[in-house]
C-alpha cells in the first residue's frame, strides 16, 4: 500500500480522479477538510476519521496536515511499453532521468512531465529514488497516471530509443542554448542529478545538449526546476494547448 500525504497533495489527486483505497482524516480537523470530504464524495472514497498518532505513525514523521489518501502500490511499466504509447501520438516526449536520488525531485519532475504531455519517464535501477509515498505525494498524484520505467542501464535505454527514432537532448551546462534549439519530432529529454549531471556515456549518446542561459552568480537551478523550464518551452514551441 502506498499512500499521499497532505491536505492539496489529496485534493489534486482526488482532482485527477487517482485511484484511492480510502481516506485517513483526523478526528475534528477543521479549515479546508470540508473539501477533501466532498470531493471524496463526489468519486465515492470512503473516509475514515482517525486520531492524530495514528497519521502520525503512518506517515513515519512526515508532515501529514491531517489527512493521508492510501493509494495501490505503483507498478512500473515496461520501457517497450512506453515507448510505443509515445510513438502513437503526434507530439512523442519522454523524460530519462539520471540518478535522481531525492524522492521529491523525482516526484515534482513527474509531475511537470505530466503537465508537458510526456508519455512516461524513465529511471536507472540503481542510484535512483523509487516510487514511493514521498515521490507520489511530491507529484501531487502524478505517479498513478504517468508510466514510470526501470532499466538495468541508461545508456543502453538511450541507444534503444535513438533506434526507435528519438532525438535526444541533454540538460546540462556548456551546451546550446535551450532557447536557440528546435524541438519537434520525437522527444527524449534526458536530467542528470544536480551534483553530479548527466554521466560520461549517457551525455556522450545523446543527440544534443542543451543549457539553460542564467543571470547573476547563480550557475545551476535545482533538477525538477530545470526539467521544468526545459519541458515547458518544449510545450511552448510545440504550441500545444489544451
Amino acid at each position: 500500500m502506498s499512500q499521499i500525504e497532505g491536505r492539496n497533495p489529496v485534493l489534486e489527486a482526488l482532482r485527477t480522479n487517482t485511484e484511492i483505497n480510502k481516506i485517513l482524516v483526523q478526528r475534528n480537523a477543521g479549515g479546508s477538510m470540508h473539501l477533501i470530504f466532498e470531493g471524496a464524495k463526489r468519486q465515492g472514497v470512503v473516509i475514515v476519521e482517525t486520531e492524530k498518532a495514528t497519521l502520525d505513525k503512518l506517515s513515519e514523521g512526515r508532515p501529514h496536515q491531517g489527512v493521508i489518501a492510501q493509494i495501490s502500490v505503483e507498478e512500473y511499466a515496461e520501457l517497450d511499453d512506453i515507448i510505443a504509447t509515445a510513438r502513437a501520438s503526434a507530439v512523442p516526449l519522454l523524460v530519462v532521468l539520471d540518478h535522481i536520488e531525492d524522492p521529491h525531485n523525482l516526484g515534482a519532475i513527474i509531475r511537470s512531465a505530466l503537465a508537458a504531455g510526456a508519455h512516461g519517464v524513465v529511471i536507472p535501477k540503481r542510484r535512483s529514488a523509487a516510487l514511493s509515498p514521498s515521490v507520489a505525494k511530491a507529484s501531487a498524484g502524478a505517479a498513478s497516471h504517468l508510466p514510470v520505467a526501470r532499466v538495468p542501464n541508461l545508456t543502453q535505454c538511450v541507444k534503444e530509443l535513438k533506434e526507435e527514432g528519438f532525438w535526444v537532448i541533454g540538460a546540462e551546462a556548456g551546451g546550446k542554448s535551450l532557447y536557440e534549439s528546435k524541438f519537434t519530432g520525437p522527444l527524449a529529454l534526458v536530467v542528470g542529478s544536480e551534483g553530479e549531471g548527466i554521466g560520461r556515456l549517457l551525455k556522450e549518446n545523446c543527440d544534443e545538449i542543451i543549457t539553460i542561459p542564467m543571470q547573476g552568480p547563480v550557475n545551476s537551478l535545482n533538477a525538477s526546476v530545470a526539467a521544468g523550464v526545459v519541458l515547458f518551452e518544449i510545450v511552448r514551441q510545440r504550441g500545444l494547448t489544451k
